[in-house]
């Protein structure tokens, strides 16, 4: 007797570990549910495609984003999308709030973000998110449009990655999911497009979730756009391996 329960033990313990493999699996090929909103919420604003972009933000909220996770979003949508495309999608996203309040529906608000204990210099603390984004320190001289336009590197370190980057309402991640959304979505800006989807698989989202992202967009802003995304994400997935 004492050995059948031992034996049944042994197989629940080896069927728990199954199924929790599986589930990491699954996770780790799939986007959530509210990673697939962030990306349309993101999209669609960058887009400036308000009806369709109220009906995704409805879809967050019942997705379990919380009002300053999506206003969070929206805001960050602006440093690549520009101050228009962003407050157009704030006011579309309090129109939604008082619609679903009016039916009686309340949103949770949600954690705000979280002060900065940080004397260094906002440059210095820019500087130290993007090495950890890109997986390496960036130590050499300026080239490029850096080199030919340095106020826009410095803004870049100080407003980008200091005074948005560290606001930490979103993930690392879920700030990743939201750029690759709104360069997706814009367009021609392939360069930075392939950087960010560098930096999503250094922020640990892999490539079958990429993959997924871009049926996300397919889905949400067309199949042109989808496609030109599959070619940047081709070449770096072939240059990853390639190392």
């Amino acid at each position: 007797m004492k050995n059948m329960k031992m034996l049944i033990r042994i197989v629940l313990m080896f069927v728990a570990i199954l199924v929790t493999t599986f589930v990491n699996a699954q996770e780790m090929n799939s986007l959530s549910e509210q990673q697939k909103s962030i990306v349309q919420i993101a999209a669609l604003t960058a887009k400036g495609s308000l009806p369709a972009l109220a009906t995704q933000l409805d879809a967050g909220l019942d997705a379990g984003l919380t009002i300053n996770q999506i206003k969070e979003v929206i805001i960050h949508t602006y440093a690549y999308a520009g101050f228009p495309r962003s407050i157009r999608g704030l006011q579309t996203f309090m129109t939604v709030l008082e619609d679903r309040k009016a039916k009686g529906i309340i949103d949770k608000v949600g954690v705000d973000v979280s002060p900065i204990h940080n004397d260094d210099s906002k440059y210095n603390r820019g500087k130290a998110v993007l090495d950890s984004l890109l997986g390496t320190p960036q130590n050499g001289p300026q080239t490029g449009y850096s080199a030919f336009a340095p106020t826009i590197e410095i803004f870049l370190k100080e407003h980008l990655f200091a005074d948005i980057f560290e606001r930490d309402i979103l993930t690392y991640t879920e700030r990743e999911l939201a750029t690759i959304a709104v360069l997706s979505s814009i367009g021609g800006v392939e360069p930075m497009l392939k950087s960010h989807l560098s930096i999503c698989l250094n922020v640990g989202l892999s490539a079958a979730q990429l993959e997924q992202f871009i049926a996300v967009i397919a889905s949400t802003v067309g199949e042109e756009e989808s496609e030109d995304v599959k070619v940047v994400l081709e070449e770096v997935l072939k240059s990853r391996k390639a190392k």
